[in-house]
């Protein structure tokens, strides 16, 4: 069952509290990992598009609904390699083809849902604004696994609630939103097996 697009006051303090609450739990080794997750994404999307960083991490971007990060990652890597998208549903693979193509990410991304914020995040680790919210950081905020059950992010008013409670949360703990998110999701994904 999907969030209500709309939260009372009540509600968004519980999922600010379930993201700092899970933020707390890091320990020194996931929270450096995560803090150094977009700037790690942002270096391999430079190596496997030859410089072109915001093709790289557009097409890293276009190829990420719902696979695991390794798996994005091999798609990408194999289309610049290839010279051709595959392994992916339909829509991505056209996204990322027209993005190899030298269409600019911000033309070819839906850029106020998940994978125009993935690709603002990639292509700039230090963006004051950019949040990925995924299935991941959904979960974390409602303080529980949805498994593979929708949760209804492609709806912008839902994305925008989970966007704001991620950056009140990072304005409380003094960090960007994409680092309370990738440290959040490092904890999270290890607490559940990647599920």
């Amino acid at each position: 069952m999907t969030i209500p697009i709309k939260a009372n006051a009540e509600t968004r303090e519980r999922y600010v509290n379930n993201i700092i609450r899970v933020w707390d739990s890091a320990t020194c080794d996931q929270r450096a990992r995560g803090q150094n997750w977009y700037p790690t994404a942002h270096q391999l999307a430079e190596m496997m598009s030859d410089g072109h960083v915001a093709r790289g991490a557009g097409v890293i971007a276009a190829l990420s609904a719902n696979k695991r990060w390794g798996e994005n990652i091999k798609l990408a890597n194999r289309a610049f390699d290839s010279g051709k998208a595959s392994g992916h549903f339909g829509d991505a693979l056209r996204k990322a083809e027209r993005i190899m193509s030298g269409e600019l990410p911000e033309q070819v991304l839906p850029m106020d849902i998940k994978t125009g914020h993935f690709y603002r995040c990639i292509l700039d680790p230090t963006d004051p604004d950019a949040i990925c919210i995924d299935r991941h950081a959904h979960d974390i905020a409602v303080g529980e696994r949805y498994g593979q059950g929708s949760r209804g992010l492609g709806a912008r008013g839902r994305y925008a609630l989970m966007a704001h409670v991620y950056r009140e949360a990072a304005q409380r703990l003094g960090e960007l939103p994409q680092v309370v998110q990738a440290v959040t999701w490092v904890v999270w994904t290890e607490q559940g097996k990647g599920a």
